[in-house]
C-alpha cells in the first residue's frame, strides 16, 4: 500500500484550487501542520501532497508523455460520484480528456482531467449495471 504521493508542481498557489477541490470532493482533508507544502489526507492514511518546485524551467508544465508519473487514478464510490466531479471540474480548472477504455480499470467507468500545469487524474468508478 502506497503511504503517500508527492507531486511537483510549477506553481502552489495555481495547483492549490485544484487539487483542494478534488481532493476534497474524494474525502481527503488539508492538513496544515507544514509550511510550503499542500498537504491532503484521506481517511484510509494515504496522503497527497503538492510541492512547488524550486528547479523549474520557465514555462515548462508537467509532461505525462515523458518518463516519471503518467497519471494518479482515483476510485470513486459511484457512478453518481464520478459525474456530480464532472459537473464541475471546469469551475476548478480541470479540463475534460478523451475518454477510452483504459484495461487496468476492468470495464469500469472512468474519466480523465487535466489540471492547468498538465497533471492527469483518472476516476474510476464502478460500472454501472
Amino acid at each position: 500500500m502506497l503511504h503517500h504521493l508527492t507531486l511537483w508542481v510549477p506553481d502552489l498557489a495555481r495547483a492549490d484550487e485544484s487539487w483542494r477541490w478534488l481532493l476534497g470532493e474524494l474525502d481527503y482533508r488539508p492538513d496544515r501542520s507544514f509550511e510550503n507544502v499542500l498537504l491532503f489526507r484521506h481517511p484510509s492514511g494515504f496522503a497527497l501532497v503538492l510541492e512547488q518546485s524550486l528547479d523549474m524551467v520557465p514555462g515548462m508544465l508537467h509532461s505525462r508523455l515523458r518518463p516519471g508519473l503518467n497519471h494518479v487514478a482515483f476510485a470513486l464510490p459511484s457512478p453518481a460520484a464520478l459525474a456530480a466531479i464532472l459537473e464541475r471540474a471546469a469551475e476548478y480548472g480541470w479540463s475534460k480528456l478523451p475518454v477510452d477504455r483504459h484495461p487496468i480499470a476492468g470495464g469500469a467507468d472512468v474519466a480523465y482531467l487535466e489540471d492547468r500545469d498538465g497533471f492527469e487524474v483518472e476516476l474510476v468508478s464502478p460500472a454501472r449495471s
